[in-house]
């Protein structure tokens, strides 16, 4: 047996006019990865919510995130993709600046990897079970 590891980890649904911001990996196809939601690692020493930040901003390219509240904490096996329990915390953002109904982004990873190349875009709420790997898990929680 495989000894898994826990990690923190936020999720960010970004929503605007009924839509949720989602983006799919332009190098990997659909079956590989689908569609997510920006999301991502909290460092040591960051909170969450400072991390659903800099991951929004990081995996969008756009700057003006602001947080509605802290949705909640959920815990998702995302074995065998990788062998790790992650513990996220989920947040509510808003984004105050124009955008396309489609972009392309890019995340540098701050030089330690190669980068990772997006295709944003928003999709109807209703339409947002197509999430992977459990990141729909607290969408319900939007309407609470």
């Amino acid at each position: 047996m495989t000894d898994k590891v826990v990690r923190e980890k936020v999720l960010c649904y970004v929503v605007r006019d009924g839509r949720l911001l989602v983006f799919r990996h332009t190098d990997h196809g659909d079956e590989e990865v689908g569609i997510q939601v920006p999301a991502g690692s909290v460092k040591p020493g960051e909170r969450p919510e400072e991390a659903a930040l800099r991951e929004a901003r990081e995996e969008t390219g756009f700057t003006r995130f602001g947080i509605v509240r802290k949705l909640g904490e959920v815990t998702y096996d995302i074995s065998p993709y990788r062998f790790e329990i992650q513990h996220r915390h989920v947040f509510h953002l808003e984004l105050t600046e124009p955008t396309p109904e489609r972009w392309a982004s890019q995340e540098l990873h701050d030089g330690e990897q190669e980068p990772t190349n997006f295709e944003c875009f928003w999709i109807p709420l209703e339409t947002a079970h197509v999430l992977q790997s459990g990141q729909g898990a607290l969408l319900g929680a939007l309407f609470d």
